[in-house]
């Protein structure tokens, strides 16, 4: 489905559906495209937001995880959600969203983090890209996936104009830098909401070992593997990421719902 951005406030973002808010955030190198199934799949009974995070163009003191989330902050204030919503993040995204969360422990309901930052990433393998090398760009790309072709040319065009331009690129570091720096894992035990972490089993930027340390040191954590997936399950992988979702958003509704222990992997 074509996602149909909105502008209110100063902010970008979709805006999608009716019912209980999921508000979804991207990674560094993330679209509101990376959300496209997810959106398909549940606006038809909960309100999706997507707000496009400025990674590329906010001020450049203010590129940092902890302006991230004060960004996010705002957006939730101006657009006057609701007292509680559920928060998803991929990447930078869960990041962002744990440190909402530790932040404003009233506001958030559940939380689903995929391929999250925030204990360890090996971003981009290792190197950020080289400016003016598409080929470079595309096989770091590619690193993001299982599978390389899931890279399409738009994917990669859409990096490789990101990496030619100095004040993008900047920004970018910055906030790589800033999250590599903001280690979470002595303040996890304080997010005491149910969580539930989708991941792709081959993984290489947060690898499984990875989400298990999410697992051990999140209260109410359940933790799902999905086979032949990379860092980006609900691209990669989006129906069984769907299956792995709408289980949970529906029994972390009631007042039955406990983590589970179990790790489940899913190649389906």
């Amino acid at each position: 489905m074509e996602l149909r951005r909105q502008h209110q406030h100063g902010f970008e973002y979709v805006d999608e559906g009716q019912g209980p808010v999921l508000l979804l955030l991207h990674g560094l190198f993330g679209a509101l495209s990376n959300w496209e199934e997810v959106v398909a799949e549940f606006s038809a009974r909960y309100r999706v937001i997507i707000p496009v995070l400025p990674v590329y163009d906010m001020p450049l003191l203010q590129a940092t995880v902890p302006g991230l989330q004060a960004y996010v902050e705002n957006f939730v204030d101006k657009l006057q959600l609701p007292t509680t919503f559920t928060v998803l993040g991929n990447s930078l995204g869960g990041h962002i969203a744990l440190v909402y969360t530790l932040h404003n422990p009233s506001r958030v309901s559940q939380l689903v983090l995929t391929g999250s930052s925030g204990l360890f990433e090996d971003g981009m393998g290792g190197s950020f890209p080289k400016r003016g090398d598409y080929d470079f760009v595309r096989e770091r790309v590619g690193y993001t996936f299982y599978d390389p072709a899931v890279a399409t040319k738009e994917l990669v065009d859409e990096v490789f104009a990101v990496t030619n331009s100095n004040a993008k690129c900047l920004r970018m570091i910055s906030i790589a830098r800033s999250a590599q720096r903001h280690n979470l894992a002595r303040e996890l035990h304080r997010v005491a909401v149910p969580t539930l972490l989708i991941w792709g089993l081959n993984d290489t930027i947060t690898p499984p070992s990875v989400a298990h340390d999410f697992a051990r040191l999140l209260p109410q954590a359940t933790l799902r593997f999905l086979d032949h997936c990379g860092h980006a399950p609900m691209m990669e992988r989006p129906l069984a990421f769907n299956r792995c979702l709408a289980p949970f958003l529906a029994r972390s509704g009631s007042a039955t719902w406990q983590p589970a222990s179990a790790v489940a992997t899913s190649a389906a």
